[in-house]
């Protein structure tokens, strides 16, 4: 889903690719979030919370957009890779925060 919305919005709806990226980070945070409860983890610490676990949730995956903006800006300006290269780099780095972060705090 991420790169799709990415791509959808950088190619056909002409927007820079750093919004372009948040807005597929976004799209993907829901769908990640659903998956990880359904398929990913056995476990959850805050079953029964699930608003303070959304939340949570939701802080770890902004600091994991804050690290999909700075990846995609030094890849991209920096080290000039096409922006869907750079975003399989970014998406690399980032899932080791997110699954580790998410694993650690939510789920046993």
């Amino acid at each position: 889903m991420d790169f799709s919305a990415l791509y959808i919005c950088r190619d056909i709806l002409g927007l820079h690719y750093l919004p372009a990226s948040a807005i597929g980070f976004i799209l993907g945070l829901v769908f990640v979030y659903i998956a990880s409860n359904r398929w990913v983890f056995e476990a959850r610490k805050l079953e029964h919370r699930r608003v303070i676990e959304f939340s949570i949730f939701a802080l770890i995956g902004v600091i994991g957009l804050g690290l999909t903006m700075l990846f995609m800006w030094v890849f991209v300006d920096l080290v000039s890779l096409h922006y869907l290269v750079a975003k399989v780099f970014t998406t690399g780095l980032v899932l080791i925060w997110n699954f580790g972060a998410r694993r650690f705090i939510l789920y046993s």
